[in-house]
């Protein structure tokens, strides 16, 4: 059992060693700066003074960035009472009507006596998101418009079970297929926890199968099956599952194996000294790809 564990962590060390190119690292300590702003502003749960604050700062960036911005604000009932939410959608035109959809959430869990700041879980995927504006905001008109979306309220108030979760994408997910925004989604990509130094992307089954093969058939091809590695599938509820439940092609991309065991997964040990510029750039280079991918399915 010993020697299988170190030849488990030696692994998980040669992935983590794997060269990448240049400006892929740029792309990932421009994240790991953000990170570092983001947990700055400390615990970030929904409807705290921190959770305001946060997203005047996501709204300035992506001001810079050059995209619209539609702020979608609601009133969420909770077991702990009613906690005002709000998503953020950045919206970058395109030539055709099929939009594509990267999402993530950007609050932060929270516990009586748990000081969490969530470097990992709910500042990771807003750091990303951020990067990916900061692209894309300087790129001319791309084929399929890209949506960037910032879920709050993500996280549980009390317990993750019936409905105390998930709280913004649920509210957007029923939004947009009484809208019919649905007919225009070519795909969502949800993005959670991707900021783990030893970067393990799972193979979650509830995803829509096509574009989970898709996006790790793109991560082999650039070279980083080891970051991604196809297998049995794992099943993870997360922001992804409200979208497809009504019938949109939605993925999670989540490494929900933090630390020993998870063991620092919703602690204090989540911190930025965690991360990786090396993971954050892999995950912006695999996204970005999969768009042009994506630009080649009607």
């Amino acid at each position: 059992m010993l020697r299988a564990q170190i030849l488990i962590l030696l692994s998980a060390s040669l992935a983590g060693a794997q060269s990448v190119p240049e400006h892929v690292l740029e792309w990932g300590e421009q994240s790991m700066e953000t990170a570092r702003r983001l947990v700055d502003f400390g615990p970030r749960p929904a409807g705290s003074e921190a959770n305001a604050k946060q997203q005047r700062y996501i709204i300035e960036r992506l001001r810079r960035a050059g995209c619209d911005i539609q702020q979608v604000g609601f009133n969420a009932e909770t077991p702990l009472g009613r906690k005002a939410m709000r998503n953020i959608i950045a919206k970058f035109p395109g030539k055709s009507r099929r939009i594509v959809v990267i999402s993530g959430h950007y609050d932060t869990y929270d516990r009586p006596g748990l000081n969490f700041v969530g470097a990992n879980d709910g500042g990771s995927s807003t750091a990303l998101l951020l990067t990916l504006a900061d692209i894309l905001g300087k790129r001319p008109e791309l084929a399929d418009p890209v949506w960037l979306v910032f879920f709050d309220g993500e996280e549980s108030t009390v317990e993750w079970k019936d409905e105390d979760h998930t709280y913004g994408s649920r509210k957007l997910a029923e939004l947009w297929a009484a809208n019919g925004r649905k007919d225009y989604i070519k795909a969502l990509i949800n993005v959670d926890m991707i900021g783990d130094s030893d970067l393990q992307i799972l193979f979650e089954g509830q995803s829509t199968p096509w574009l989970r093969e898709l996006v790790f058939a793109k991560a082999s091809e650039l070279g980083y099956e080891k970051n991604f590695p196809a297998g049995a599938p794992s099943f993870v509820e997360d922001d992804h599952v409200e979208f497809v439940r009504r019938g949109f092609s939605a993925l999670n991309l989540i490494d929900f194996n933090y630390g020993f065991f998870n063991r620092l997964w919703h602690s204090e040990g989540d911190t930025v000294e965690r991360l990786s510029a090396r993971s954050f750039g892999v995950m912006t280079h695999v996204l970005l790809e999969s768009l042009e991918e994506l630009e080649k399915h009607p």
